[in-house]
C-alpha cells in the first residue's frame, strides 16, 4: 500500500487521489476560507482511514530511516543504538550467555562510551564465531581463568571479587548485551578478536593488525 505524506503548509494540501488546494479542489462555495476548511476536514478523514489500515510494525519501519538520519547512534543498516534509546528500553533479561556478556561489558568497559561498549561486545562475539576460540560467550569470557597470566579478560583473574556496585551502568550494558546477542550489526571493531587499553603495550599487539580505537581501547585482528 502506498503511503502519501500530507502536509498543511502555505495553503498547500495533498490528499490521495486529489489535487492540492489552489490547484482545483472542488468546493460548493466561492469563499476561499470555506474551501480550505472543507479540504482540511476531508484530509483528516482520509488520513485517519488510511492510517488505520497500516500496522504498527509498518509504521515503525517507515520511521526508522528518519531516525537514523536525525540521531547519532551506533549500528549498521537497519539498526540504531544510542544512549537515549538504551535508557528508554525496558530492562533486559536473558540466559547464562547474556549474563556472561553483561558482566564482561560491565567490568571491562562500563566507563566507555556506548560505541566502546558495543565494540568490546563485538570482540567477544567475534571470538564465539571463530573456530580458534571457544564457542559460547561464557567459555570465551572465562577462557584461561585460574591460570596465571593465561586469562583472556583481566577482571576474571585480577584477584578482586566481581561485585556490581553501579546498578545503572550494569542495566545499560545489559541492554547492549541483549541487542548484540539478538543480532545487532558488528560494525565498530573492524572484525577484531583482541583489544587492550592504552595503559599497556602487550607484545602480541605488534603482530596483529589494529582495526579501531574507541576511548581507551585499541582493537586488533589477526593479520
Amino acid at each position: 500500500m502506498k503511503i502519501v505524506r500530507c502536509m498543511i503548509a502555505a495553503l498547500v494540501l495533498c490528499v490521495p487521489g486529489q489535487t492540492a488546494v489552489g490547484q482545483g479542489v472542488a468546493s460548493a462555495s466561492n469563499d476561499p476560507a470555506e474551501a480550505i476548511n472543507t479540504a482540511v476536514l476531508r484530509l483528516a478523514s482520509t488520513e485517519k482511514s488510511a492510517m488505520s489500515k497500516i500496522s504498527a510494525r509498518r509504521i515503525s519501519s517507515i520511521a526508522r530511516p528518519l531516525e537514523r538520519r536525525t540521531a547519532r547512534g551506533v549500528g549498521g543498516e537497519g539498526m540504531l543504538i544510542t544512549r537515549a534509546a538504551l535508557v528508554a528500553m525496558p530492562k533486559a533479561e536473558g540466559d547464562a550467555q547474556w549474563k556472561c556478556l553483561s558482566e564482561a561489558l560491565y567490568f571491562e568497559a562500563r566507563g566507555e562510551s556506548v560505541k566502546g561498549q558495543v565494540a568490546v561486545a563485538e570482540v567477544i562475539l567475534n571470538r564465539v564465531a571463530s573456530p580458534k576460540f571457544p564457542n559460547t560467550v561464557c567459555r570465551v569470557v572465562n577462557q584461561g581463568t585460574g591460570r596465571k597470566f593465561a586469562c583472556q579478560f583481566t577482571y576474571t583473574c585480577d584477584g578482586y571479587p566481581e561485585i556490581i556496585r553501579n546498578k545503572k551502568a550494569h542495566e545499560l550494558v545489559g541492554k547492549i548485551a541483549r541487542l548484540m546477542l539478538d543480532g545487532a550489526p558488528r560494525t565498530l571493531s573492524g572484525g577484531a578478536t583482541f583489544y587492550h587499553t592504552t595503559a599497556v603495550n602487550p607484545r602480541w599487539a605488534r603482530k596483529f593488525r589494529r582495526t579501531a580505537q574507541h576511548g581507551v581501547h585499541l582493537f586488533y585482528a589477526r593479520s
